[in-house]
């Protein structure tokens, strides 16, 4: 057994889960509140996300012999944040059943190249820009609140983005750490060694939910982070099918659905991490660096009760601007991406000023108007021009 494990994937793993957790988990943090859900289902949404990704991590690895690593939906948690206000949890689960439901579909019937092409990816780009705006504009407004700990933050986050790209989340954060902590902010009675404890929630369907809901959750997490992440795999020399990938995270996530998985997926960041000769020289053995990725996700997630009791114990300012920081990447290529090609760039930003606005109708959010009327401007732009 010890012949084919070593340090370099254990280590590859390991830097592959703390970046995922330190780049996003403060978003699931805010998606769950947004809920109006406390600590024990933040506790069994962080159980329902390690399990997943763990198993899933672990078993497409093994089956497949590649570096395949999955991750939760960091834009979709983003969506969430804004379009959970006001539901019950029974309605969340009902979304996000839905959306692993058409995920699975997708994935297992061949679906998946065909259903994208109807959403041109300048509008899936745009809608997911507009959808994360919110995070980057309160990273200032974090700043605002803790000019000390959020400028330190900054700098640290810039001077890793300049020497050391991978790490500057983690650097942002731990830096943060260390200022809150000085600065007595850091709520250390909150935080105990504690196993999770999932809790089943009764999943709820409304129509208005699962249009404004869980179908722009399916579409941001098939056009954000499926197709990068089976590009990521395709560009290190990876000829994996794509059908039983996206199949099976759709799978998974029905199952975990009412514990608090709303959305599985293709890691691309973070599963670039696995693939890089860091972890082996040799790319037919670097899934191993998967697997074990797989088992610390499967640790993070049996957890979950510290984890969540971690970022309870942490000063808001530092949740937005850890959230912010991280997004900030994201953003930008996105909005790269929307307005790259002139003949798309108006319906790009009608479709983006329309997700940002949070604009609302017939009880659906912004991010599935914003796609309509995006694809109402880029149709009724392109008879013009063949007129």
């Amino acid at each position: 057994m010890f012949k084919h494990f070593s340090l370099s994937h254990v280590s590859a793993g390991f830097v592959a889960v703390l970046v995922g957790y330190t780049s996003s988990a403060a978003i699931i943090f805010q998606a769950v509140g947004a809920a109006g859900a406390g600590p024990a289902e933040l506790g069994s949404w962080l159980w329902a996300l390690g399990i997943g990704m763990g198993v899933t991590c672990i078993g497409l690895s093994l089956a497949f012999r590649a570096p395949i690593l999955t991750a939760w939906s960091t834009p979709g948690a983003a969506l969430l944040v804004s379009a959970l206000a006001g539901l019950s949890m029974g309605q969340a689960v009902g979304a996000f059943l839905f959306c692993s439901a058409l995920i699975a579909l997708c994935g297992f019937l061949g679906w998946f190249d065909r259903l994208m092409r109807h959403v041109p990816r300048a509008l899936a780009a745009a809608m997911l820009a507009g959808v994360l705006l919110r995070f980057g504009l309160e990273l200032f407004g974090a700043l605002r609140a803790a000019p000390w700990m959020v400028a330190g933050m900054c700098a640290l986050y810039l001077g890793g983005r300049r020497l050391l790209p991978r790490y500057a989340v983690p650097l942002a954060l731990a830096g943060g750490l260390l200022i809150a902590a000085a600065q007595g902010q850091i709520r250390f009675e909150a935080i105990e060694l504690a196993f999770a404890r999932p809790l089943f929630t009764a999943p709820e369907f409304s129509l208005s939910t699962l249009i404004g809901v869980g179908l722009p959750l399916f579409v941001v997490t098939m056009a954000s982070q499926n197709v990068p992440g089976l590009a990521v795999l395709r560009a290190n020399g990876y000829s994996v099918p794509a059908a039983p990938l996206v199949g099976w995270t759709g799978a998974t996530g029905v199952l975990l659905a009412p514990f608090g998985g709303f959305a599985y997926n293709l890691a691309a960041i973070t599963a670039a991490i696995c693939m890089s000769r860091d972890a082996d020289p040799d790319p037919a053995r670097r899934y191993l660096a998967s697997v074990w990725a797989g088992v610390f996700y499967l640790i993070t997630g049996l957890l979950g009760a510290t984890v969540a009791g971690l970022f309870a114990a942490f000063p808001h300012a530092l949740v937005a601007a850890i959230a912010g920081l991280a997004l900030i990447g994201t953003i930008a290529n996105s909005l790269a991406v929307a307005l790259e090609h002139e003949a798309e760039r108006e319906a790009a930003l009608v479709t983006f000023l329309t997700t940002a606005s949070g604009f609302g109708l017939l009880g659906i959010g912004g991010a599935f108007w914003g796609l309509v009327f995006g694809l109402a401007t880029l149709h009724a732009l392109r008879r013009r021009a063949a007129a």
